[in-house]
């Protein structure tokens, strides 16, 4: 935080305020530290936040000779932190008109508060005694506000047939490119995005859905046969909508338990390599269902959290152990947010209270991203109805320091229930999205807003150039991108689970290194994509890309091509070309007796591997078609070497 501090400010002894008992009789203050005397004033008729009147208050007048923002907080390093509230006004006294207000936004329950302020015009101060009548310091100053943000994009309306409606957006048929999906309850439908743009509706009936997606979707292949499986979180409890090995069927399977569920995902609870699920439960402690290896999942209630009020749940690794661990933003009847850090075994300890995570915050989701690239995830928690929002950096040990102050987000006011974390520029640097504006990230833990953002929905690539698109309503809010490069890494684990969910991926340029995730299931309700999309800004090559798998084995490509899409098989690739997706393709899919391999030579060389990697058919290709009759049913993956580059791509056999 840079702060803009006239003389008077930095002078080590405040100024001695005897502040008067009502509005009318209020001292005017300059900048710089102020020490009152007891809270013993005349109380505010109409508090700017809460609902309670408080019984004495303390009065202030403030005006400034330039227009700016002002910083005010009641906590000022090398003096005691009171537990305060504070209102500013703009007005006369017989009228005065909320302006601005902070409860608990500081550390240790202090106030602290942002507000622009016009030259000449005067701000009425008051704080309440609703929490402490002791005296306390407060200081007000000038601070330093980003600029308005550079390289934003705009996002263009665009129809999507079959899409109204989607809550998802995954590569549902591996060929590497996001498709828009949309729950139902007796059937669902799929926008399968073509590789030449557009897309092609297609509708699956299923069994009839105990519960629906009312609350919140997540996607995920959970039995590791190649085709992905859908979680619908209801309000009565959770439904899986299961493929079959042709990805052609999907049957339900409901757990009889209530749940009332919010935030679900898919995840490698006890890192056995097997993909589980869980669901926060809005009225009792959380749930997950285990995978037991043998196509089953097992109903586990207890150990991730105990009490209710459990909202918007995100797994992320907070210490760079390997395991995923629980951060669920918490809201109503117990808003003391969760952080339980996983032993490795999914055995989980909530180290929310150590951390000063487990105030009143009222919030159902919150963006995790290693916001300053220094290889850890970092954390805003957003606001949905507690009026103030949290950055806290992580400092490397599974501690936080909260530097919300003076980085941008202490200036917004707009709240959510949806908050999530992406590169929507491509500069990278991790943006948000929250609050009705998406929030782009000024590389130094700063964020400037852009308040015509879509709103918030599923995200991921559908025009596939690389830049993420926002899907919701009948059509999806098109990113028109701009000159940044880019690179998008799909890995798929083998020993781990096939959807690599829980593997970390870095990508090395000259701007350094960045980090993402795989995750299952971010913001509260939406599905977004499953890998690891990055913004690479001006840079023109990529030096490395590493994939560290959710076991800790990892894979390794040198100088891969940029602005196109990487798919890493675990223990498999080891130097890759561009998966150029408009070219180069394998149809049908499922195949029968043979492929077709399109965007390679006709006599190319093929290698198939199997899902446990092993090599099990290498051949030319005749014309460009390749026999697999001698394969069994399962899931394939087919490489083609040209010119020293690899090429692949998933099918699978009947």
């Amino acid at each position: 935080m840079k702060l803009i501090l006239p003389i008077a400010a930095i002078v080590l002894a405040p100024f001695a305020s005897s502040a008067q008992s009502s509005c009318y009789t209020a001292e005017l203050i300059s900048e710089g530290i102020h020490t009152t005397g007891m809270v013993n004033g005349s109380a505010p008729s109409t508090p700017c936040i809460g609902n309670n009147v408080a019984t004495n208050g303390l009065w202030y007048r403030f005006t400034s000779a330039v227009d700016t923002t002002m910083l005010l907080t009641t906590h000022v390093d090398g003096y005691t932190d009171r537990d305060t509230r504070v209102h500013v006004y703009t007005g006369i006294c017989n009228s005065l008109v909320c302006y601005a207000s902070d409860d608990d936004s500081g550390p240790g329950n202090t106030s602290q508060v942002t507000f622009p302020v016009t030259a000449g015009a005067y701000y009425t101060i008051a704080f309440d005694n609703i929490w402490n009548s002791e005296a306390f310091t407060f200081q007000i100053s000038a601070f330093y506000v980003p600029p308005p943000p550079e390289g934003i994009v705009t996002f263009t309306s665009t129809a999507l047939s079959g899409g109204g409606g989607a809550l998802g957006v995954v590569d549902m048929n591996n060929d590497g490119l996001d498709d828009a999906v949309v729950p139902g309850s007796s059937s669902f439908n799929i926008a399968y995005q073509l590789p030449g743009g557009g897309f092609n509706p297609v509708t699956f009936p299923t069994t009839q859905a105990q519960h629906t997606a009312s609350w919140s979707f997540a996607i995920g292949d959970w039995d590791g046969n190649g085709y992905r499986d859908l979680l619908y979180g209801g309000g009565q409890g959770a439904t899986f909508m299961n493929a079959d090995a042709t990805g052609a069927n999907y049957s339900q399977v409901s757990f009889p338990q209530y749940i009332f569920c919010q935030r679900t995902n898919f995840v490698d609870v006890n890192n056995d390599g097997l993909l589980d699920a869980f669901s926060c439960h809005d009225v009792d402690a959380n749930v997950a269902f285990i995978n037991d290896g043998n196509g089953n999942l097992v109903f586990t209630q207890g150990g991730y959290g105990t009490t209710c009020g459990n909202y918007g749940s995100i797994w992320t690794d907070i210490d760079n152990d390997g395991s995923m661990d629980l951060f669920v933003a918490k809201c109503g009847c117990d808003p003391t947010d969760l952080l339980m850090l996983n032993d490795g075994s999914g055995i989980f300890n909530n180290i929310a209270p150590s951390l000063g995570l487990n105030d009143n915050h009222q919030s159902w989701s919150s963006a995790w991203g290693d916001f300053d690239n220094d290889g850890d995830m970092d954390v805003l928690i957003g606001a949905s109805s507690s009026g103030y929002h949290k950055l806290m950096r992580n400092e490397g040990d599974a501690t936080f320091t909260n530097i919300t102050v003076g980085s941008g987000m202490d200036s917004f006011s707009g709240q959510s229930i949806e908050w999530t974390a992406h590169d929507f520029n491509n500069d990278g640097f991790i943006d948000i999205m929250g609050g009705g504006a998406i929030h782009y990230n000024n590389g130094s833990m700063t964020f400037s807003h852009e308040p015509s953002a879509p709103g918030n929905s599923a995200i991921g690539d559908l025009n596939n150039d690389g830049f993420l698109d926002v899907i919701g309503g009948g059509g999806y809010m098109r990113n028109s991108g701009n000159n940044n490069n880019w690179i998008k890494i799909i890995p798929q684990g083998l020993t781990s689970n096939r959807d690599a969910i829980g593997a970390r991926v870095y990508v090395t340029s000259a701007l350094g290194t960045q980090i993402r995730e795989v995750r299952s299931g971010d913001g509260f309700r939406y599905m977004s994509y499953i890998g690891a999309y990055f913004g690479i800004g001006q840079d023109t090559e990529v030096s490395e890309v590493r994939v560290v798998w959710p076991n800790g084995n990892e894979d390794i490509i040198e100088g891969p091509a940029i602005n196109g899409t990487i798919e890493v098989v675990e223990g498999v690739t080891t130097s890759v070309a561009a998966l150029n997706t408009s070219d180069f393709g394998v149809y049908p899919n499922p195949a029968v007796d043979q492929i077709t391999v399109t965007g390679a030579a006709l006599n190319a060389k093929l290698e198939v591997f199997d899902a446990t990697g092993k090599l099990v058919l290498a051949d030319r290709m005749q014309g460009g078609r390749l026999s697999v009759a001698s394969l069994v049913p399962g899931v394939y993956q087919v490489r083609v070497v040209e010119a020293g580059n690899v090429r692949q791509l998933r099918f699978n056999k009947q």
